[in-house]
């Protein structure tokens, strides 16, 4: 199994990058896994990494893109809750990716 070393302590992750433990996800896990995309966090990215999360606690899934951007128009506004957005953000897939970042399981339906 595959490992991130998040401040000396090292984090499994699966063939995915995955959390294999959603318990130690932290925002620097976050920052650490956002790197080997290539990408580095905005307040943007956090504002759907922090949703995410939020949508996850309460309903036990993470959203495929779909339930992800109507939950994200509903909450943040449809200049956000819109694919075009939400890609510009996460261009590997905003449920995809994102749900990575934050510590999620990968969603559903997602390939």
């Amino acid at each position: 199994m595959a490992s991130i070393d998040v401040n000396g302590k090292s984090v499994e992750v699966d063939e995915e990058g995955y959390l294999v433990n959603l318990n130690e996800w932290t925002a620097d896990a976050a920052k650490i896994l956002s790197a080997q995309d290539e990408l580095e966090l905005t307040d943007s990215h956090w504002e759907v990494i922090n949703f995410l999360r939020e949508y996850y606690e309460e309903y036990q899934i993470a959203p495929a893109v779909r339930v992800l951007t109507k939950a994200i128009g509903k909450k943040l506004g449809p200049e956000k809750g819109n694919s075009k957005y939400l890609y510009e953000l996460f261009p590997y897939g905003p449920a995809k990716q994102a749900c990575r970042f934050a510590g999620l399981p990968k969603p559903t339906g997602c390939v």
